[in-house]
C-alpha cells in the first residue's frame, strides 16, 4: 500500500556533490529522455514534474511513459544521487544503478515496442508541471520495466525535471 513503504526522489542529473544550483539539461530538438529508473521490484509512482529555465517559445512535448525491457541509453546514477525522501537514514533504493538503466540525459532512445503512457503532463507552452498522484490513484510500474521522463520540442530549452515513488 503507498505511503507504507520507502519514498525516493531523482533529478535529471546529478545531485550528490551540488556546489551551485542544480544545472538544467537541454531537451534537444528530438524525442529525448531526460531521466530513467529500472526498479528490481514492484515499486508505485507518487510524484513527477519538470521545470524550465525560461518560458518555452515553442511547444514542448512532455510524458511519463513505462516502456517494459528496452530502455534508453543514459548517464547513470550515482548511488548519492538517489534521494532518500521519506528516512533519510534508512535503506538505499532497489533501482537498477548500472550502464544504461536508471540515470538521466540520453544518447539513444532504444527500439521501442510498446508502451504505456502515465501522464502527459502540462500545456506545451507551460514553464512547469508538477503533480503528487492522490491517494490509490498513483501509478504503479513492475519489476524490470523503465519508468521514463520524455521531452520533445522543436526549439531545444534548458529542463529540470523529477520523478517521486515509493518500495
Amino acid at each position: 500500500m503507498p505511503g507504507q513503504g520507502r519514498s525516493f526522489l531523482v533529478f535529471n542529473g546529478p545531485t550528490a556533490a551540488l556546489t551551485a544550483h542544480f544545472a538544467y539539461v537541454t531537451t534537444g530538438t528530438a524525442i529525448k529522455t531526460m531521466l530513467q529508473i529500472k526498479p528490481t521490484t514492484n515499486i508505485t509512482g507518487i510524484w513527477w514534474g519538470y521545470q524550465f529555465d525560461s518560458i518555452p517559445n515553442a511547444p514542448v512535448y512532455t510524458e511519463l511513459i513505462s516502456t517494459g525491457t528496452v530502455g534508453a541509453t543514459v548517464t547513470s546514477y550515482a548511488a548519492g544521487d538517489i534521494v532518500k525522501y521519506g528516512d533519510s537514514g534508512g535503506a538505499a533504493s532497489v533501482i537498477a544503478i548500472t550502464a544504461n538503466t536508471s540515470g538521466y540525459t540520453s544518447s539513444g532512445e532504444g527500439t521501442i515496442t510498446a508502451t504505456r503512457l502515465l501522464d502527459s503532463g502540462g500545456p506545451p507552452m507551460a514553464s512547469g508541471y508538477e503533480t503528487m498522484l492522490p491517494l490509490d490513484h498513483e501509478f504503479g510500474v513492475v519489476a524490470n520495466d523503465f519508468v521514463r521522463i520524455r521531452m520533445h520540442t522543436a526549439t531545444a530549452v534548458l529542463a529540470c525535471c523529477w520523478l517521486g515513488w515509493v518500495e
